[in-house]
C-alpha cells in the first residue's frame, strides 16, 4: 500500500469560497477515483501547514491512475493557484528499495505529458516533496 500525503498552506488572499471549492475537489478525488482505497481531507495540526489530504493507493498502477484521473487534474488546476507552501510525501510498506524512484518517475511522466500541471507546480511559492518537476 502507498499512502500519498499532501500538506499545504494557502495564500493569504484566498477567498473562503475558493478554499471550500478546492477542499471539495480534494474530497471528490477520494470519492471518484477508483484507485483510491481510502482518503482523508482536513485541517493539518502540529506543523506549519493549514490543510492536508492523504490518499491510500494499492500499488504503482493505482498511483498512476490517481495522478492522471480528471478529478485529480481538476484539483490541481483549481487548487494549486491558491497554494503558497506545499509538501507531498509517500509512505509505503513495499520492500522494493526503488519504490521512491518509481513514484518520482510517475510524477515526472505526468509533468512531461501535462505541461500545464508542471507549470502550476513550478509556480508554487514553496514545494518540497516526493516529486518536484525537473527543469
Amino acid at each position: 500500500m502507498i499512502y500519498h500525503g499532501n500538506r499545504l498552506t494557502l495564500k493569504p488572499d484566498v477567498a473562503p469560497e475558493q478554499v471550500e471549492a478546492a477542499l471539495e475537489s480534494l474530497r471528490n478525488q477520494g470519492r471518484s477515483i477508483p484507485a483510491v482505497k481510502s482518503f482523508i481531507v482536513g485541517r493539518d495540526y502540529g506543523g506549519e501547514y493549514e490543510w492536508a489530504a492523504t490518499f491510500v493507493l494499492e500499488d504503482l498502477e493505482g498511483y498512476w491512475e490517481y495522478l492522471i484521473h480528471p478529478a485529480h487534474l481538476n484539483t490541481d488546476r483549481i487548487g494549486l493557484p491558491l497554494v503558497d507552501k506545499f509538501v507531498s510525501f509517500d509512505i509505503c510498506d513495499e520492500e522494493d528499495p526503488e519504490v521512491g524512484a518509481k513514484i518520482a518517475a510517475l510524477h515526472q511522466r505526468r509533468y512531461d505529458t501535462m505541461p500545464d500541471i508542471s507549470k502550476l507546480v513550478a509556480n508554487l511559492g514553496e514545494y518540497v516533496g516526493s516529486a518536484p518537476p525537473r527543469s
